[in-house]
């Protein structure tokens, strides 16, 4: 019994150590392996049952490689020229930036009242838990809700963007505001300051490069929703153009244009994004 005792204290003390370490499983982590273990067994299951009959793998298979050379080794326009692409492009990037903005100026308002070190508990958690719900509904469905009363059309679809960029944009920014030093606002406080020259002096400036990011990361969202809406709303742009290419003329070679067009529009959002908030990082640290 001892023995056993002494046994025990070393094995403590070499995992006290590091030497050996030993974790239990919690409540959590058992219940996200059991999910992933289910979700395996009726994938295998679903293969296992799939009927097959009529199906040639090598066929099928074959087809689809051919399918994918002629969309990304063979991209040409065959049903509007490379200036109608342009434009269109150009209407769907219109659609991501009004959306953005609009809701983006929206939103630093109403994120002033949902930070919980700015505004009172009961306002911020009310506007916390509307944006929330307003979030789970996915961005389609607003716009097609709208519809109904705007008709389809770029209105319903600015709209709906505007709602869900809003419910985003609204969470981050007010998140950025709750991550300020709690003892400068109230030294503020203390010396007399009101509410808004808080914000105006204090809050924005503090906080502008985490808005800055927010704000684009917002707007290349947008404008690949912005790309589903033309297709899904009636909202025209390049969306609409790659939804008749593939719908209505099958075309894969102007289908493969359209989307390496929408991938380098993409990338183009994403280093603009990375060289804006770069300078801005270097002009505020010379400054």
């Amino acid at each position: 019994m001892t023995l056993a005792k002494s046994d025990l204290l070393f094995d403590l003390k070499r995992n006290h150590a590091g030497k050996i370490k030993i974790k239990a499983w919690n409540k959590s982590q058992v219940v996200m392996a059991g999910t992933f273990v289910m979700l395996l067994l009726l994938t295998v299951y679903g293969f296992l049952t799939f009927d097959y009959k009529g199906i040639s793998m090598i066929e099928a298979t074959a087809a689809t490689l051919h399918n994918v050379k002629l969309m990304f080794l063979q991209p040409v326009l065959s049903h509007f020229s490379l200036a109608e692409a342009m434009y269109q492009l150009s209407l769907t990037m219109g659609l991501a930036f009004l959306s953005t903005i609009l809701g983006a100026l929206l939103s630093v308002v109403i994120a002033l009242f949902a930070a919980k070190n700015l505004a009172p508990k009961a306002v911020s958690n009310a506007i916390i838990v509307m944006v929330a719900f307003i979030r789970a509904v996915p961005t389609v469905l607003w716009v097609l809700i709208f519809a109904i009363a705007a008709g389809l059309g770029s209105e319903a679809a600015i709209i709906g963007m505007v709602f869900h960029t809003i419910a985003f944009l609204v969470k981050a920014y007010a998140e950025s505001f709750e991550e300020l030093d709690e003892g400068n606002l109230e030294a503020l406080r203390a010396s007399g300051a009101s509410w808004w020259h808080i914000v105006i002096h204090a809050v924005l400036p503090s906080t502008v490069t985490s808005l800055l990011s927010w704000t684009f990361l917002r707007f290349e969202t947008n404008f690949t929703v912005a790309v589903a809406m033309g297709a899904a709303a009636g909202a025209g742009g390049i969306g609409f153009e790659l939804f008749m290419a593939s719908g209505f003329y099958f075309d894969l070679r102007e289908v493969g244009f359209i989307t390496y067009a929408i991938l380098l529009v993409a990338i183009g959002l994403e280093l603009l994004s990375t060289q804006l908030k770069t300078r801005y990082l270097k002009s505020s640290a010379a400054n």
